[in-house]
């Protein structure tokens, strides 16, 4: 590898680790990853502590937390923190050329040199939802005239929307994975899915009607990342083909996972279980890093930048919240912290305390799935988090958050600033609503009317204004309606 390597990080939207068949899916969704799998240093304990986009990737691209970063919710206003250079910034700095595609508007994409969108929604009316090809479209072009100016390396984030929603695959993607009947009059997993009101719209316009069994929609999903896994490997052949692949570190991560038929969030990435934290995570260095090795120890999202920068063998001029991987990777520490703090401002606003064995959720404020306002869930017996238990052990709900605010006291005062998931005034984008007061008052708030409204919610990260006020569902011949809007480029 040379000098000063090129750096591709391929960062993917929604995508949950455990329907990758490289993390033990049953299913072979992943097949041309899992190769590129074996060439990698792969991490079995990714997590993305600060939920959702926004904050995840704003952590992903500074090596900070969120009180680093001060990002906690999808709507952040404003930019990052001050004094936080966003890893395009460094790498630009070092004489790099850098190029984004497909992540224009997020406070944590500031410094590129360079910006390319793509279309990266769907709706039923449109179609199959063709995002990968989109992406690759629009950024191997590129790849070919990077490859070109051999004086200067570079550094590319490719921002993948498979397997974000609407889940769209095309053929033969959409069947790979289910083949019965999806309106079985004798199945109802659907009933309460689309029951609910702030998200039922926005499910009519890419859910085909009538489907009574909430395992065909998985299968979408799990089919749109088969779908990306084969436009991906055109990236790697590319490579390949250009005499790119010994002088580049690739690094694949997920920003969020996503909640499919889970804990009542239906086909979103909101609550803080470990659907949503767990990432991929995987990094591929010839000659620095060893082939088809997996680590077990815990790693987060704001380890990533300083690992890029020992990789690509400079010496840091900031101070980072993470931690660079390598020493792990090597053998010399295990694991950094297995206890830690996690933040989710979506739909929700809330925070815990994740440990090996416990997992704590505290609501800042009510949601809109009447979720009670403490959750503990017991790791080791109940990994799905199906069984919340604080009333059961209140001594364990006591310790946890002990140690969480233990830990709050100790980052706002090294940032002298407050934390930042506590001070969201309109972090819902409603009008004249800072907090929810009830869950019943966020619940009749709350409503995703379509794809194209979907879209406007996260265009704009760095500014976004508050839309107007949704009304409530409204008759089915109105629904068919706003399934023809036009449907928005990439967030």
């Amino acid at each position: 590898m040379k000098s000063k390597p090129n750096v591709l990080l391929i960062a993917i939207d929604s995508l949950l680790s455990t329907h990758m068949s490289c993390y033990g899916y049953h299913r072979q969704t992943t097949p041309h990853i899992d190769a590129f799998a074996k060439k990698c240093v792969l991490f079995d304990r990714n997590f993305s502590a600060h939920i959702p986009t926004t904050s995840a990737y704003a952590s992903m691209l500074t090596g900070r937390d969120a009180f680093g970063t001060n990002c906690v919710a999808l709507r952040h206003k404003g930019d990052l923190a001050p004094n936080v250079p966003t890893l395009a910034e460094i790498l630009g700095g070092e004489g790099y050329d850098t190029l984004c595609v497909g992540f224009s508007k997020n406070p944590a994409g500031r410094g590129f040199q360079r910006y390319l969108d793509y279309s990266a929604w769907g709706s039923l009316a449109e179609g199959a939802s063709r995002k990968a090809e989109s992406l690759n479209a629009a950024f191997l072009p590129e790849l070919r005239k990077l490859a070109a100016a051999k004086d200067r390396p570079f550094f590319v984030m490719l921002r993948h929307m498979d397997p974000h929603s609407p889940y769209l695959p095309p053929e033969p993607f959409a069947g790979m994975f289910y083949q019965s009947d999806p309106r079985d009059p004798a199945k109802t997993s659907m009933e309460p899915i689309m029951a609910f009101r702030p998200f039922a719209d926005y499910f009519r316009q890419w859910i085909p009607e009538g489907v009574t069994d909430a395992e065909y929609v998985v299968a979408q999903y799990d089919g749109a990342i088969a779908y990306m896994d084969s436009c991906i490997q055109q990236i790697f052949t590319a490579l390949d083909e250009l005499g790119l692949a010994e002088d580049t570190i690739v690094v694949l991560n997920g920003d969020h996972g996503e909640t499919l038929n889970d804990h009542e969030c239906y086909f979103d990435h909101h609550g803080l279980y470990d659907v949503t934290l767990k990432v991929p995570l995987m990094i591929r260095a010839p000659g620095l890093l060893p082939a088809n090795q997996h680590v077990d120890g815990y790693v987060q999202h704001k380890d990533l930048v300083p690992t890029i920068l020992e990789l690509a063998g400079f010496e840091p001029t900031v101070q980072f919240d993470g931690r660079s991987l390598l020493p792990m990777i090597r053998g010399e520490v295990p694991s950094h912290e297995s206890s830690f703090y996690i933040t989710e401002c979506t739909w929700m606003r809330k925070h815990g305390w994740r440990t090996p064995e416990w997992k704590l959720i505290v609501a800042l404020e009510p949601d809109i799935h009447f979720k009670p306002p403490v959750e503990l869930y017991n790791l080791i017996t109940d990994p799905g988090e199906n069984s919340n238990v604080a009333d059961q052990f209140p001594h364990i709900v006591t310790a946890l958050r002990t140690e969480m605010d233990a830990h709050i006291a100790a980052r706002t005062k090294a940032t002298g600033r407050p934390n930042p998931i506590e001070n969201q005034p309109g972090w819902h984008g409603k009008a004249g609503i800072d907090y929810f007061t009830s869950s019943q008052q966020a619940y009749d708030s709350l409503h995703i009317g379509s794809v194209s409204t979907a879209t406007r919610l996260q265009a704009d990260a760095k500014n976004v204004k508050a839309p107007a006020p949704s009304p409530a569902p409204e008759p089915v011949a109105d629904v068919v309606e706003a399934v023809k809007e036009s449907v928005a480029i990439a967030k």
